[in-house]
């Protein structure tokens, strides 16, 4: 919360015109960035750079460029608001016309350059690049991280692929793991996974928000994705599994199966490796199918998942609350904080679950309680 400390202290030299603020924000949806400006009256520009293209490792953090375009000072978080007078705008530097060029042209330039120009449209043919480009670059955290972010854009547009959110939580891990200082790259994943590795809780703002900025007579910026659980959840250790007595919902297997042709479920787990002890976040992603009519039925019991009994697991049975209309095909996601036994042996490890809902087949067809399998 740095930034509206930083505004209101360069208030007076934004209005005598001594100085002038841009924000550079490396969110994954820069929207948000957006609607907190909004809420906190924030009215100078906001760059979205979703792919860390600045390449700082922790952020926030105050640059003071000069008019030539040449960046003569960086002050860290925390600082910076009470020394830009002193430091910089005070200050007279030897005025030059030759900017150093970079040390290095970025084994992804060309990629940046798709990005800048052609941005959500291109987002296959921007993956498929990534997807080579860390083959020839396997030691390369930068370009894990940017493989990641796209997956999880396409996750949230319309030209979704099942597997493109686990695919950006492996990438993002693979970077974190081969540059483990890197804050923004750390943060990407705590913003998604369990209560334990979380530092705070990321946009539990967001409702607050709104709500003041409706106070106003305003309406608030929109967002494209709505913060999940895991976004905004606090810290908190995840509870260790006792032995369950809660009985099955459909011990015997007696409920008739959807093979996923009414609906389309997916998994993914953040972050994509965890040590033994650790714990991860899985979501379990419900949707009616695409291409279909297929639609949840709300007017009776709510969506449920169920997971065999583990000692990696708090409690058996994780719901979704139906909304208030009787007919819906929004897509449903169950959270589930797992913990890795101490002693868990390397390599793959799988929970068998299964969700019961309702559904119905058409707008005008017959409404279901099914049964689909799946495995965490």
């Amino acid at each position: 919360m740095h930034v509206p400390v930083w505004h209101e202290k360069m208030q007076a030299a934004r209005e005598s015109g001594r100085v002038r603020m841009l924000g550079i924000v490396q969110e994954q949806h820069g929207e948000r960035a957006a609607l907190f400006a909004q809420w906190k009256h924030i009215d100078w520009p906001i760059v979205y750079d979703p792919f860390a293209h600045l390449e700082v490792t922790y952020v926030p953090i105050m640059l003071g460029v000069d008019e030539t375009g040449v960046v003569r000072k960086l002050w860290p978080a925390g600082r910076g608001a009470d020394q830009v007078e002193e430091e910089f705008l005070a200050q007279s530097f030897e005025q030059t016309s030759h900017v150093p060029a970079p040390n290095a042209t970025p084994v992804d330039a060309e990629l940046r350059a798709l990005w800048a120009n052609a941005g959500i449209a291109r987002l296959d043919a921007l993956i498929t690049a990534y997807d080579a480009l860390v083959q020839a670059h396997p030691e390369n955290g930068h370009v894990h991280f940017r493989r990641g972010v796209a997956y999880r854009m396409r996750h949230d547009a319309p030209g979704r692929r099942p597997g493109d959110f686990q695919d950006a939580a492996r990438a993002w891990t693979r970077a974190l793991e081969i540059d483990p200082n890197n804050y923004i790259w750390r943060r990407r994943l705590q913003q998604y996974g369990p209560r334990t590795a979380k530092p705070y809780p990321f946009y539990d703002w967001v409702a607050q928000a709104r709500d003041e900025i409706r106070a106003r007579g305003e309406t608030p910026v929109a967002l494209t994705v709505e913060p999940g659980d895991s976004e905004q959840a606090r810290p908190g250790d995840v509870p260790r599994a006792a032995a369950s007595t809660e009985p099955a919902a459909d011990a015997d297997g007696r409920i008739e199966r959807d093979p996923g042709s009414l609906i389309q479920i997916e998994t993914t787990c953040v972050p994509a490796r965890v040590q033994p002890g650790g714990a991860a976040r899985v979501y379990v992603s419900l949707r009616p199918r695409p291409g279909s009519e297929s639609h949840w039925n709300n007017e009776v019991d709510d969506l449920a998942v169920w997971v065999e009994p583990s000692r990696t697991l708090a409690q058996r049975v994780y719901t979704f609350p139906n909304p208030p209309r009787a007919l819906s095909r929004e897509e449903r996601v169950v959270e589930i904080d797992v913990v890795v036994p101490d002693d868990a042996a390397p390599g793959a490890h799988t929970l068998p679950a299964y969700a019961l809902y309702y559904v119905c087949e058409d707008a005008q067809g017959v409404c279901l309680y099914r049964r689909q399998d799946l495995t965490l």
